[in-house]
């Protein structure tokens, strides 16, 4: 579509009044071929001054597209700042879960070791017990072996004395308990010591478990923190970048703008100077017709004296009749302020009308300034009234462009302009419905359409107005 058309493939920056629309203000005074009276001369200031702002909103074009470009993917990225927060915040908390699971794991393990060790130490001390107890029986065995029986019988024969007898008899119970003591001892020490190898088979295989458990604990706790390390990294970096890319061109925008500015001040100058020199040739042309009204009056009446001095006052009636016939043909002609201006394709609908809209970027109304007609590239363009090409060309935004200056109509001097035009076929004077070219998707256009403008004194108007 046309210049600030947003909802193409860029935002095109530019001001009601352009450059276009001087080139219209200069073919009204051109196209009524009246002679310059400043000095030094403004159509030259203009074109240099033209020629400076295009290229200045070329530029300002690139960087207002670049800019759009940067804040889609910062509120993209900012978009995306909630879930990737989230997705930090899991990976954090999996890697404190982690750290966790294996600071109790090594403790864990700890424990396990500290368990084994201890079975280990009472095993060995079992194992001394049972070893102790064997020697012990061993001992007493081999004694009743070498004395040759320590029975009470062999006891009482050998005894002299009732008494010690008694004391003998005493003495072999007490042995026989102590033997009978030491066996059940070793009994127990050996079922313990049993027990107590299988229980420390069973620590080494909890702690082995643990072990691995705590070593995997450890693995994931590092893989965790290294995904908690990384995507906060990574989302740092991206809406770092992107931020800098937007502020820098925050910066150079603002730089055009002001350039920009500087040059809309001297091209409202020139505009002024135009617009003057335009209503000067309307005052001359004004002027011119009333001498030419005056002197054809004049004329007239000198041939109705001299008809009368031939004639008499016969033919009187006759003259004026004449004369009121040929006044009425001459009016007749006058245009309206309506319908002047033909449709430039034949075909297609209209897509885009003319008016103001909400820029989403910069937050400031913005004129969309002409009407776009939905056709299909290739689709011939047709001038909409007689005029003179003023503009014929490739210019950044418009791509392909045509200007015609269509001339004073109705008082005000009437432009109309064809944009993104994939061809050009014609230049200089054109008549109304003459092909001047092809509708297509040139400069800053996404797709196949024609951008069709009306300017009034260099202003751009509602096409409606005039079509």
């Amino acid at each position: 579509m046309g210049l600030p058309d947003r909802t193409r493939r860029r935002a095109p920056r530019r001001v009601v009044g352009v450059s276009a629309a001087l080139l219209g203000a200069t073919g009204l005074v051109l196209g009524s071929a009246l002679p310059a009276p400043a000095s030094p001369d403004p159509g030259a200031r203009k074109k240099v001054v033209d020629q400076r702002i295009d290229a200045l909103e070329n530029h300002l074009d690139d960087t207002s597209a670049a800019l759009a470009t940067a804040y889609k993917n910062l509120k993209a990225t900012q978009d995306k700042l909630p879930g990737a927060r989230a997705v930090l915040q899991k990976a954090q908390a999996t890697a404190q879960a982690a750290e966790q699971a294996k600071a109790v794991a090594a403790q864990q393990l700890q424990v396990a070791r500290a368990n084994e060790a201890k079975a280990r130490s009472d095993l060995e001390d079992a194992t001394a017990e049972v070893a102790a107890g064997r020697k012990r029986i061993a001992q007493f065995a081999a004694q009743i072996y070498q004395e040759q029986g320590f029975g009470q019988l062999d006891v009482a024969l050998s005894s002299t004395e009732p008494q010690q007898f008694a004391d003998r008899i005493a003495m072999v119970d007490t042995v026989l308990d102590v033997q009978s003591s030491t066996m059940e001892r070793l009994t127990t020490e050996q079922a313990n010591l049993t027990a107590l190898e299988d229980h420390l088979t069973a620590l080494r295989v909890d702690s082995d478990r643990k072990k691995r458990a705590a070593e995997a604990a450890l693995a994931r706790a590092a893989q965790a923190q290294a995904a908690a390390a990384k995507a906060k990294a990574d989302l740092e970096a991206l809406a770092g970048s992107q931020q800098r890319a937007a502020s820098a061109y925050e910066d150079q925008l603002a730089t055009d703008k002001a350039q920009l500015a500087s040059m809309k001040t001297e091209q409202a100058k020139l505009k002024k100077i135009l617009a003057q020199r335009a209503a000067e040739a309307r005052a001359r042309a004004a002027a011119a017709a009333r001498a030419k009204a005056a002197a054809e009056a004049k004329r007239r009446a000198a041939e109705a004296a001299k008809r009368n001095q031939h004639s008499g006052g016969s033919s009187g009636g006759s003259t004026s009749g004449s004369s009121g016939g040929d006044s009425g043909g001459s009016s007749g002609g006058a245009s309206t302020s309506t319908g002047y201006l033909s449709r430039p394709v034949r075909t297609g609908w209209i897509s885009s009308e003319f008016g103001m809209r909400f820029h989403p970027i910069y937050h400031v109304w913005r004129l969309h300034s002409g009407m776009d007609f939905a056709v299909n590239c290739g689709t011939p363009v047709y001038a909409s009234a007689p005029g003179t090409i003023i503009q014929s060309g490739y210019t950044y935004s418009y791509g392909n462009r045509i200007v015609i200056d269509h001339g004073l109509v109705d008082g005000v001097g009437l432009a109309s302009t064809y944009n993104h035009l994939s061809r050009i076929v014609a230049g200089g004077s054109v008549g109304r419905g003459q092909l001047i070219g092809y509708s297509g998707t040139t400069g800053d256009s996404t797709g196949c359409h024609l951008h069709f403008e009306v300017l009034e004194n260099g202003d751009f108007v509602n096409p409606r107005k005039w079509l």
